[in-house]
């Protein structure tokens, strides 16, 4: 299979880039403060072959797990700082990759530039032998790049992503992999190949955010995956899907399935998700704050599927740190705390709703919506 020549970058045991296999990841959906069965579940995707291994860290207490999660894993470790980028420091020593967000990073020590915070961040990670992977999302693009590209948010998500990886390069760090994702399958296509295009040599992480559950879900990413691979583009991924906590080892199959059928040279024909109804959901992961999110994605699913020819977009995110912001652009977005769901209509909040609730009040919404449109 044809590849970009891209740079290598080391994380942990893992090649990313210079020809090196494709790395496939997924992510931890436990509580990262719950060792032992964040352990268990690094171990079950590090056996079924993931190359890296995704956890989130949000706070202290997070952050101490992590050293004892460490001792007893030997899957190669990913942080995602989420908005609490000072944490890098306590968590580097204990990891080795983290990602950052560069859409959140103005939101904690506004006195400081973005520049002196990448800075600090390229600095920790050189100074505990970390990779870093910079991680543009279509949902939460940094408003100084959103403001500056009104109404082009393709242009703002390619240029943040160039920008982050200047600052890295300008303090001489260059162990970076850079990742541009989106829910639209065509939209992920289009990003990466013109950041490949433009930094050819820049490792790649590919994934198509929020593509909900399986089967739908992995063909939404194959769409994606099917058409950059071939180009060469790609040098790591993850397929996110809406699954509960035993079956998260689905995602490193599949992403597996998808490597290998490209090689072979198998592609296989997809549906245009650009018609008809498109349901989006979040990987199930330890920001998840009640199980029933996995539970609320099915039945959405199923309570919908009379609207099947209807152009519209409903989003099911799972918790409060991407739920309120990653809602705005879905036709109807349900976005999941504890113990209550938000309902919205693109960005206007409808109301608050228990689990139960909620459903037929978003079906009395998406009637409204179809008789507006027919």
């Amino acid at each position: 299979m044809k590849r970009n020549p891209t740079r290598a970058v080391l994380a942990g045991s893992v090649t990313i880039g210079d020809g090196a296999p494709i790395a496939v990841q997924s992510m931890c959906a436990t509580p990262t403060k719950d060792i032992d069965a964040t352990v268990a579940q690094a171990e079950q995707l590090r056996r079924s072959g993931a190359g890296l291994v995704r956890v989130a860290v949000d706070n202290d207490r997070d952050a101490e797990a992590l050293r004892s999660i460490r001792r007893q894993t030997e899957a190669n470790l990913v942080v995602d700082l989420q908005e609490n980028y000072p944490l890098a420091a306590k968590i580097a020593p204990f990891v080795d990759k983290i990602r950052y967000n560069p859409g959140h990073l103005h939101h904690v020590e506004p006195e400081k530039t973005i520049e002196q915070k990448v800075r600090r961040l390229a600095q920790v990670a050189q100074d505990h032998d970390c990779a870093l992977r910079v991680g543009v999302n279509c949902g939460s693009v940094a408003p100084e790049f959103l403001s500056r590209y009104p109404g082009n948010s393709m242009e703002a998500l390619i240029e943040s992503a160039l920008y982050h990886a200047g600052i890295l390069e300008s303090v001489g760090f260059e162990r970076f992999v850079v990742s541009l994702k989106d829910s639209d399958p065509a939209k992920v296509v289009e990003a990466n190949a013109r950041f490949a295009k433009a930094r050819p040599d820049i490792p790649i992480h590919l994934g198509v955010t929020e593509a909900g559950l399986p089967p739908d879900g992995i063909i939404k990413t194959r769409i994606a995956f099917e058409k950059l691979l071939a180009l060469g583009i790609g040098d790591t991924l993850r397929v996110s899907l809406t699954l509960p906590n035993e079956r998260k080892h689905e995602e490193v199959e599949a992403g597996m399935r998808i490597i290998h059928d490209v090689e072979e040279g198998r592609f296989i024909s997809v549906p245009d998700f650009g018609r008809g109804l498109n349901i989006i959901s979040c990987p199930s992961c330890s920001r998840v704050e009640n199980a029933r999110f996995v539970e609320l994605a099915q039945n959405v699913k199923e309570l919908t599927a009379y609207a099947q020819e209807h152009k519209i977009t409903i989003a099911v995110m799972g918790c409060r740190v991407n739920g309120p912001g990653e809602t705005d652009d879905a036709d109807l977005g349900l976005w999941c705390g504890p113990t209550t769901v938000h309902l919205k209509r693109k960005s206007q909040e409808l109301g608050v709703f228990s689990y139960d609730a909620v459903l037929p009040r978003l079906k009395s919404e998406l009637d409204a919506l179809i008789a507006a449109h027919v």
